[in-house]
């Protein structure tokens, strides 16, 4: 038998935007087992928003990741709401969608670019990324940021969507379904693109149940999973709109759902803002005195899965206990299906296809000696330890 060759990927690699460490146990160019090492990233969002304001956590959410900033306030805001018993105006709904639909198509594009840039086809990279940028306009125009857009709170949004602003918008979406043409065209129909992913990275529809994968990635393996269907939420009960799904379960066939994916976010909007022509201006927001004592779960379809929230009130102005749970936390476990059996130039790619998001993953409260079982520091010994060698390498810089 053959010995086994080490390739690490991570925790600092040109391929990941993030730190993570995967381990490739390879016999000539077949990957023949993978382990992966988490903990590189932690920032404590669970105790924070304990020491929060429900209203500061929103913006505490926001930050779990930068292109998901919506998701979990959107989650967010359904659990709390849930324990306030709050019923939002159609209108905050309409709103909210469009958010999240905007978010969904900017973030498909950042995928479809970044997988183009893997497989060495920077032309679909750069023109996934140019089509992006009027999205992030539209997210400027509407709310003031490009990222981060500070939308949410209980009971509404902080800001409305006048009508005046909906044929700009409309323009914006009308323009981009036919980039989208040229881009979904580029992808189907090259060769190139087709050998490499083709067959590549497989999960069929028994690994998505095994391993409990969510969003594209089980639905590009044939499981019509979607929170906005299966929970529906804020405006999408008010709207058509179709669930994308595909057999192959390949790299291929992930990259087709979110490209279709697309396409139905465009209808989404529309429908949306036409919505919004016919509600009153202004009734963006129902006043919510204070939350009572109660749990409250809170779920929302970001562009990767599903975002799971759930809040422990007591009665005070803060959570005093906030659990979440984003979609990377299931489908990274899958990489353990896709990547054996492939070589390494289709491993690294088969590891991109979930869109894997690192920073909405780590979570950390006590460390232990994973020999004797000793606890060795908390949270707060932890962050001590990270500002005192932050001030030890500002020294040496200096």
């Amino acid at each position: 038998m053959s010995k086994k060759t080490l390739i690490p990927i991570g925790p600092y690699h040109p391929l990941q935007e993030e730190p993570e460490l995967f381990k490739l146990y390879c016999d000539g160019e077949i990957v023949k087992d993978i382990k992966w090492e988490t903990g590189y990233n932690h920032r404590g969002i669970e105790k924070l928003s304990e020491s929060k304001t429900y209203d500061q956590v929103f913006f505490l959410v926001e930050r779990i990741c930068g292109i998901c900033s919506t998701s979990h306030p959107f989650a967010f805001a359904n659990a709390v709401e849930e324990i306030a018993g709050v019923e939002i105006t159609d209108r905050t709904k309409y709103i909210r969608s469009i958010i999240g639909e905007l978010e969904r198509i900017h973030s498909h594009l950042l995928w479809v670019g970044l997988a183009g840039h893997f497989l060495g086809y920077n032309t679909v990279f750069m023109w996934a990324w140019k089509y992006r940028e009027p999205i992030l306009d539209l997210f400027e125009m509407i709310t003031g940021n490009r990222n981060s857009y500070a939308m949410f709170k209980v009971g509404g949004v902080r800001r409305d969507i006048e009508n005046n602003k909906i044929p700009a918008i409309r323009k914006i979406m009308s323009d981009f379904r036919k980039k989208n043409d040229l881009l979904t065209g580029a992808v189907m129909d090259d060769p190139v693109i087709h050998v490499r992913t083709k067959g590549v990275g497989i999960l069929t529809k028994q690994d998505i149940i095994d391993y409990a994968a969510v969003g594209p990635t089980a639905r590009a393996s044939g499981l019509a999973i979607d929170i906005r269907k299966d929970d529906p939420y804020a405006a999408y009960p008010l709207v058509n709109w179709k669930v994308i799904t595909a057999e192959e379960g390949d790299v291929f066939a992930k990259a087709k759902v979110r490209l279709l994916e697309m396409y139905e976010s465009v209808s989404i909007i529309e429908q949306c803002l036409g919505g919004l022509e016919k509600t009153t201006e202004g009734e963006i927001a129902v006043k919510v005195k204070e939350i009572p004592e109660g749990s409250g779960t809170g779920r929302a379809e970001a562009p990767r899965g599903e975002v799971f929230h759930f809040v422990v009130s007591d009665g005070s102005s803060s959570p005093v206990r906030h659990k979440i749970r984003a979609p990377s936390y299931t489908n990274i476990a899958t990489f353990k299906k896709s990547c054996i059996g492939q070589t390494i130039s289709d491993a690294t790619i088969s590891l991109a296809a979930v869109d894997p998001c690192y920073c909405c993953t780590e979570r950390m409260a006590v460390a232990y000696d994973i020999n004797s079982g000793e606890r060795i520091m908390n949270a707060y010994d932890l962050i001590n330890l990270s500002v005192k060698r932050t001030i030890e390498l500002k020294k040496n810089i200096i």
